[in-house]
């Protein structure tokens, strides 16, 4: 009498643990590299930028139509070429629409009054008249403003959003990157020693 064979099929292998592992793995790494960024101490001001020490991209900004200075003189628009005058300056990017641009504008106009050579970029999707009308309520500080229409310059520069600041030092090089609206403190503390800095390694040896 014949017996029934036993059942030899063998068992499925398991996955390795670790292939079951690893995707969890990943995602609790990804949520945790995001949480970081999100939720890192400081200020704004010390995100990264690739530009320090490099210099200033290339670009070529037009003026505001009909913007004049208080003698009545148009308001030239202006380049990057600008900037290598040999004289440290500010380059700012600002808005009309920018409620933080209205809270740090005392501060540009101070140092305009200084002297300091500040040169304004006025961001993409504002208006000519509305950056106007800016302008002429709350003061002009900029030795030149230029309007970045398509918003190529401020994405060279690497700007986020309004305002963001950058100290250039004569030769066109980019020194600092200050990310927010300005202030009384963030000047005393980061952009006045930066100016200094600037101008010190920019002189000629022996001054």
């Amino acid at each position: 009498m014949s017996r029934t064979a036993p059942d030899e099929t063998p068992p499925a292998k398991a996955k390795p643990r670790a292939m079951l592992v690893l995707p969890l793995v990943l995602v609790i790494a990804i949520l945790g590299l995001m949480s970081v960024a999100l939720f890192r101490p400081g200020d704004p001001s010390n995100l990264p930028s690739m530009l320090i020490g490099k210099p200033v991209p290339e670009f070529a900004l037009a003026a505001i139509p009909t913007l004049q200075d208080e003698s009545g003189a148009a308001v030239p628009g202006f380049s990057s070429a600008s900037l290598k005058s040999g004289k440290v300056s500010l380059l700012n990017f600002w808005a009309s629409w920018c409620a933080p641009c209205v809270a740090e504008h005392p501060q540009l106009v101070e140092l305009g009054k200084q002297g300091v050579p500040i040169y304004g970029v006025n961001y993409k999707g504002d208006k000519a008249e509305a950056a106007k009308r800016f302008l002429t309520r709350h003061g002009n500080p900029f030795l030149a403003v230029g309007m970045d229409d398509t918003g190529m310059t401020g994405i060279d520069m690497g700007v986020t959003g309004v305002p963001e600041t950058f100290v250039i030092a004569g030769s066109g090089r980019i020194v600092l990157r200050f990310q927010g609206p300005l202030t009384e403190e963030i000047i005393a503390e980061k952009i006045i020693p930066a100016i200094r800095k600037a101008e010190k390694d920019s002189a000629p040896s022996g001054s």
